[in-house]
C-alpha cells in the first residue's frame, strides 16, 4: 500500500541559533535538544524529519568534534519546503519498499494501485496508458520528472514515455486536486512527480526478464559517486509480441522499445547543481486505440528531455532557478506500414521551460516568489496553422506543412506560517498566454492543516486552476474527427477536507472533496447523426464532482512484533459523483466517463527468509459507455483483477515471478480495446558496489 513521506533536501550547516518563530527547529513543531549522544543512542533516537543515520563510528566512542548535521525536509506540496510534520496537504507517495514489492513492469502499471488515480490502459508493459485523477482525463494531471515539467503539449495519452524504468525510481510522488499554484497551468486536478535515484554510493546493477506473449526485457544501471560529484547512467530494452490479432491475423498489440538515463549531481555547502538527459524510443501495435474503421492501427514516439537546475544560498534568500528543453516525435499509422492506403500523421513538439523561484525566511513566516516561461513549439503534418514553408520529415520523403507556437507566461506568490499546530499556506499564480492572447489571470489557493496531536492531523485546502487545450484538441481534423482551434481554457475550483493518522504501526487517511469544472474539453459524438457523426472536440458548460477516498495501511510487524511472517495489509476506497450535462445520442470519449468506485488491498508475507509474497487486488466500475466494433453501444462492466510477485532477494541478487490478471479476468479499461488475461513474467537481478 501507499504511504506519506516527505522528499529530504541536502543537509546545511547552521550559521548561528535563533528563537525566532521562522527558525528551522520552530518550523519542526517539537523540542529539539542538541548535546552529544552515543553511537548507541544515536542510531534509537528517532525524530521525523531528523536524520538519523550513525554518523558516528571508529572505536565505539563519540567523536564531539565532528559536526552532525539536520536534513530540512523538502514537502513537495508548496513552493517552498516546510518541516514534514508541518505539511499544510497530503502527499501520497509510493517508495522504493513498495515499489521493489509492486507486480509491475512500468510506472504506468505501479499508479494503477494508487486508489485516487484512474490507470486506464491500451496496452501492457507501459506501451499507452491515459492517467488522470478524481474523474479528469489525462489531460489533466501535471507529470513531472525529479520536479521538471515534462507533458506533452501535442496530446496527454504520450505522457508517460519516459526515459526512466522501475529501476531508476526513488518515489513516486502523487498530489490530489487543483494545484496550478504550486504546478502551474498542467496540473488542472492533480500532479505526479516521479523522483529518480541519487549516486549516493557507486555501484553496478543488472536484470533480464522474461515471460507471456514474447515478452522479453533487460536493463542496467551504474552508479559513481566521488566527493562532491555523482553521476548514474541506465538503459534497458523491452520487447512483446502481444496478445492481439486483427481480423486478418497481424500482431496488432507488439511492443518493442528502449531508453536511457543520465543524471548527474554536485553538491558543497553554498551551492547544489543538478542535471539529467533521457530518451525513450518505442513503437507498438494500437489496433483500434483511436477509431473502429482500422484494427491495425501503429504509432512511434522518440523523445528526449535535458534539464539543469540549481540551489543556492545568499543570506536569507534561497535561489531555485531551473532551465529544460524536452523534444518529442510521434508517427502515427492508421494502417501500419501502408501509407499507400492511409496518410501517416508525424507531429515533432519542442519545449523550453525556465524557472526562476525564490524563497525568504523573514519575522511573519517564509514566503516564495518567482516565475516560469514555458515555450511550446509543434510542426506537423496535421496540427497547427499552414507553414509558409513546408519542412521536411528527416528519413520519411514527407514535409510538415503546419504548425503552431505559443508562450505560457507565469507569476507565482506564496507564503507559509506556522503558529503552534496550526500551519497555512497561501499564494496564486497569475497566468498569460500568448495563444490565446489571454491576458494575465489570477488563480488563488490556501492549504491549511492542524495537528491536534503528534499523530492526528486535519486538513483543508481551497484550490483554482486552469489547463490550456492540447494542440490535438485543437486542430485534430482527420480520420472522423474535427477539432475547434477556438477552444477555451478549462478552468477548475476545488475545496477538500481531510484527516490523517499514524501511529503504532497503523496509518489511515480520509478526505472529502468537490471539485467545480468550467470549460472542460472533450471529444463527444453526436450517435443521431448516423453515418454522418463525427468526433467533434468542444467545450462542456460545467462538470461538478463530488469524492471520497478512504486509506488504511497495517504496518504488521509493528502491531505484532513476536511474528516475522506478516508484514503489511492494505485497503483502500475511492468514490466519485459527478453531476454532468448530458444530452441524449451523445457519447463521450473521455471527459464523460469515471471511475465510480475503485477498491485497492494489498498483503505482504514473509514465508520464508530472504522471500517475500505480495498480492494485489483492484476492483472498478466506471461510468460511461463505448461503440464496440460491431456498431453496438455498450456500457463498461466493473471488474476485479489479481496480480501477485513472489520474489527471493538477497543484497547482491533477486529472483522473482510475477503474475498480472492472475484469474485471467475478461475486461476493458478504454473503449474496445481489451486487455491481457493471465500474463506472466520471471527475472532476475544482480548488483555489486564499487
Amino acid at each position: 500500500m501507499y504511504k506519506t513521506v516527505y522528499n529530504k533536501r541536502e543537509s546545511f550547516r547552521f550559521k548561528h541559533f535563533s528563537r525566532r518563530g521562522y527558525a528551522l527547529f520552530a518550523c519542526l513543531g517539537r523540542e529539539v535538544l542538541v548535546g552529544t549522544l552515543s553511537v548507541a543512542t544515536l542510531t534509537y533516537a528517532r525524530a521525523d524529519g531528523v536524520s538519523v543515520r550513525t554518523d558516528l563510528g571508529g572505536l565505539g566512542m563519540a567523536d564531539t568534534t565532528r559536526a552532525v548535521m539536520l536534513d530540512e525536509v523538502d514537502v513537495t506540496a508548496s513552493r517552498a519546503p516546510l518541516a514534514a510534520g508541518r505539511a499544510p496537504r497530503i502527499v501520497t507517495v509510493l517508495g522504493r519498499d513498495e515499489i521493489a514489492a509492486a507486480p509491475a513492469q512500468s510506472v504506468n502499471d505501479l499508479l494503477k494501485y494508487a486508489v485516487g488515480v484512474d490507470v486506464r490502459q491500451r496496452g501492457p508493459i507501459g506501451a499507452q496508458t491515459d492517467i488522470s485523477m478524481r474523474g479528469g482525463t489525462s489531460e489533466h494531471v501535471a507529470i513531472l520528472l525529479d520536479g521538471i515539467n515534462i507533458c506533452d503539449p501535442q496530446t496527454g495519452h504520450n505522457a508517460f514515455d519516459l526515459p526512466v524504468s522501475i529501476g531508476d525510481i526513488e518515489r513516486i510522488e502523487v498530489i490530489e486536486g487543483p494545484a496550478g499554484r504550486i504546478f502551474g497551468t498542467s496540473s488542472l486536478v492533480g500532479a505526479i512527480n516521479i523522483v529518480t535515484k541519487a549516486a549516493d554510493d557507486s555501484g553496478v546493477e543488472a536484470r533480464v526478464e522474461g515471460g507471456s506473449f514474447g515478452y522479453a526485457g533487460a536493463g542496467s544501471r551504474l552508479a559513481l559517486a566521488t566527493g562532491k560529484w555523482s553521476n548514474a547512467v541506465s538503459g534497458g530494452y523491452a520487447r512483446s509480441d502481444g496478445y492481439l490479432r486483427s481480423k486478418a491475423g497481424h500482431l496488432n498489440a507488439d511492443y518493442g522499445g528502449g531508453r536511457a538515463f543520465y543524471k548527474g549531481r554536485y553538491h558543497d555547502d553554498d551551492v547544489s547543481i543538478s542535471w539529467h538527459v533521457g530518451m525513450s524510443m518505442k513503437g507498438w501495435g494500437s489496433n483500434t486505440f483511436y477509431s473502429t474503421l482500422s484494427d491495425e492501427q501503429y504509432e512511434h514516439t522518440d523523445k528526449f528531455y535535458t534539464a539543469i537546475k540549481a540551489e543556492a544560498e545568499a543570506g536569507r534568500f534561497h535561489f531555485l532557478p531551473s532551465v529544460y528543453w524536452n523534444r518529442y516525435h510521434d508517427r502515427y499509422e492508421f494502417y501500419k506500414g501502408a501509407p499507400d492506403r492511409s496518410p501517416f500523421n508525424y507531429h515533432r513538439t519542442d519545449v523550453l521551460g525556465l524557472n526562476l523561484g525564490c524563497w525568504l525566511d523573514w519575522a511573519w513566516g517564509r514566503t516564495a516568489f518567482g516565475a516560469e516561461m514555458r515555450n511550446e513549439d509543434i510542426i506537423s503534418t496535421t496540427l497547427g496553422e499552414p507553414l509558409d514553408t513546408p519542412v521536411p520529415v528527416r528519413g520519411a520523403g514527407r514535409d510538415y506543412v503546419c504548425g503552431l507556437n505559443r508562450t505560457n507566461l507565469s507569476l507565482y506568490l506564496e507564503h507559509n506560517v506556522t503558529l503552534g499546530r496550526f500551519t497555512t499556506s497561501a499564494g496564486f499564480t497569475a497566468v498569460r498566454n500568448t495563444w490565446s492572447e489571454m491576458p494575465f489571470k489570477l488563480y488563488p489557493g490556501i492549504d491549511a492543516s492542524y495537528a491536534f496531536a503528534n499523530t492526528f492531523r486535519a486538513y483543508a485546502s481551497l484550490n483554482m486552476s486552469l489547463r490550456m487545450p492540447s494542440f490535438t484538441e485543437l486542430y485534430y481534423s482527420v480520420d472522423g474527427h474535427k477539432a475547434d482551434k477556438h477552444l477555451e481554457p478549462e478552468e477548475m475550483t476545488a475545496v477538500e477536507v481531510g484527516l490523517k493518522y499514524d501511529s503504532g504501526g497503523v496509518g489511515a487517511m480520509l478526505s472529502v472533496y468537490r471539485h467545480w469544472g468550467r470549460n472542460m474539453i472533450d471529444w463527444i459524438m453526436d450517435t443521431s447523426l448516423g453515418e454522418e457523426a463525427v468526433w467533434t472536440s468542444v467545450n462542456h458548460a460545467r462538470i461538478n464532482s463530488t469524492g471520497v477516498e478512504a486509506n488504511l495501511k497495517l504496518d504488521l510487524r509493528r502491531i505484532m512484533p513476536g511474528q516475522r511472517v506478516l508484514r503489511s495489509l492494505g485497503a483502500a476506497y475511492s468514490y466519485i459523483d459527478q453531476n454532468q450535462q448530458r444530452e441524449e445520442g451523445v457519447q463521450s470519449m473521455y471527459a464523460l466517463e469515471y471511475l465510480r468506485h475503485k477498491v485497492v488491498a494489498s498483503l505482504g508475507i514473509d514465508p520464508l527468509p530472504s522471500l517475500a509474497f505480495d498480492v494485489k487486488y483492484r476492483f472498478q466500475q466506471r461510468r460511461g459507455s463505448y461503440t464496440d466494433t460491431g456498431g453496438v453501444d455498450r456500457s463498461y462492466r466493473p471488474y476485479q483483477v489479481v496480480d501477485a510477485r513472489l520474489a527471493w532477494s538477497k543484497p547482491r541478487c533477486s529472483v522473482y515471478v510475477e503474475a498480472n490478471n492472475l484469474f485471467g479476468t475478461d475486461y476493458v479499461d478504454y473503449g474496445n480495446v481489451p486487455q491481457p488475461g493471465l500474463w506472466v513474467m520471471a527475472g532476475a537481478r544482480l548488483g555489486f558496489s564499487l
